[in-house]
Formats: C-alpha cells, sequence, structure tokens
C-alpha cells in the first residue's frame, strides 16, 4: 500500500539522505555570510536526520518520516540556492535546471 509508513519506507529515505549528505560540501566560501548559512542549513539537515533515526529506533515511524523529509528539504534547499556543491546530482537534490 503505498500510504503506508513502513520500515522499508524509512530505510529508503534515511539511505537517500545518508547519501546526499556524504555527497555535498560547502561551496560558499570561507567568512562568507553564504558559508554560514550553508553551515547552518547542514547543521539542520543533520539534526533532522539524526532524529529520524532516533524516532524509527524507538518505533515511531510517522514522526520519523517527518523528520527525514525535513531533513532533505534543508540539503535540497542549500543546493537549489547555491550553498552547497553537490555535483550537478539531480537524482539526490532537487536542482534548479
Amino acid at each position: 500500500m503505498e500510504n503506508v509508513i513502513t520500515e522499508e519506507r524509512i530505510a529508503k529515505y534515511l539511505g537517500l539522505t545518508s547519501r546526499a549528505l556524504e555527497k555535498l560540501s560547502i561551496a560558499a566560501p570561507e567568512r562568507s555570510y553564504g558559508r554560514r548559512l550553508a553551515e547552518d542549513f547542514l547543521e539542520m539537515a543533520e539534526s533532522y536526520y539524526n532524529d529520524a533515526v532516533h524516532f524509527r529506533e524507538s518505533g515511531d515511524l510517522v514522526t520519523a518520516f517527518a523528520a527525514i523529509n525535513y531533513a532533505h528539504g534543508w540539503l535540497d534547499c542549500g543546493a537549489r540556492i547555491g550553498l552547497f556543491d553537490v555535483g550537478g546530482d539531480d537524482v539526490l537534490f532537487t536542482l534548479f535546471e
């Protein structure tokens, strides 16, 4: 059933976001405001990712699903506005073009 949050679905999205976290690098120059934004976006994504892992382990798949989607949203946004270099990967990230 497509509208059910399963362990397999959570594992899929955790894997996707884990790969995205490993792939990206911060594109903004040191000492720039953009760098501070990129670091903040990355911290938010990592925090939501860790929350998703925690909720999954505690059996709360609904909250885990919400958290992993927030995590990836931060990554997509950072990639789309140029804070992260993602090597043009439009599979793991939603790019503008």
